[in-house]
């Protein structure tokens, strides 16, 4: 899910509750259920603070958007969020348990993005790292976890606030601050690595040229970069541009690096080595 604005479908009204039993009129999909309700849809799950995480959500939600329950970044998000806090009695909870139970799963594995997170840590070089667009901040995290000092940058304040909050309780050292990927908020040569991490998707090209070139700017030693390949953009994701190899490779001559690399890994990446 991103943080990120687009443009989208008019909003849709998604009312989402947690139940231990299907009650009548509800189509079951996957492991949600559904129900047309008041000018959109009601939504009802079973996810408690053991089994929420990422990928528990997504998945589910997934199903919805593939049926055309759900279309848009709006409605995606608001499912997504109904999901999260009522996985718990209250909000803390709830996002403690969605925060802890990610991380779990992006460690040991079960996540899809276990591999892209673990691609990316291990491309960072030198003590501090950037993670621009930063979302929910998991990635952040795991770099914080690895001893790196982190900062952490997102367009959402609501997204930048959760991440200081999970990164408070779990006493992890990160700075998440707003800020636009194209004016990124700091300084010239400020932190060894900078990451772009299934960004680009969301931003349109020109200002996907004007993100890494705030990065090159920003970075002292690297910028890494990861996109996914995908048929069609994922529009509930907020996906702009369906990218591809020849994307990376336009992007990488118009900013023009000193050195630049290149590789697949459950989609693409580019390493880029500032001047």
């Amino acid at each position: 899910m991103t943080a990120l604005a687009c443009v989208d479908p008019p909003p849709t009204r998604v009312a989402v509750r947690r139940t231990l039993s299907v009650p009548a009129g509800f189509v079951n999909c996957g492991p949600f259920a559904w129900r047309p309700g008041i000018d959109g849809v009601e939504i009802i799950h079973r996810l408690d603070a053991s089994t929420i995480s990422d990928a528990s959500m997504v998945d589910g939600l997934l199903h919805l958007v593939n049926l055309g329950i759900l279309a848009g970044r709006h409605a995606f998000e608001q499912a997504a969020l109904g999901v999260i806090r009522t996985s718990a009695p209250d909000d803390d909870r709830a996002w403690a348990a969605f925060y802890d139970n990610s991380l779990a799963e992006l460690a040991d594995g079960r996540s899809p993005f276990a591999p892209i997170h673990l691609r990316a840590r291990s491309l960072v070089i030198g003590e501090s790292v950037l993670e621009v667009g930063s979302c929910f901040g998991f990635l952040a995290l795991q770099c914080a976890g690895d001893g790196r000092r982190v900062h952490a940058c997102d367009i959402s304040p609501g997204a930048t606030a959760l991440l200081k909050s999970a990164a408070r309780r779990r006493g992890d050292d990160v700075s998440a601050v707003v800020g636009d990927a194209t004016a990124l908020p700091f300084g010239a040569d400020s932190v060894d690595t900078v990451t772009l991490i299934h960004l680009l998707e969301h931003l349109d090209d020109g200002s996907a040229r004007r993100a890494l070139s705030e990065a090159l700017r920003v970075a002292r030693r690297r910028v890494v970069v990861a996109v996914p390949y995908e048929d069609h953009p994922s529009e509930h994701f907020g996906h702009l541009l369906r990218l591809t190899a020849s994307h990376l490779r336009h992007w990488a001559e118009l900013v023009k690096p000193a050195t630049v690399e290149f590789f697949d890994d459950h989609g693409g990446w580019m390493v880029l080595t500032p001047r």
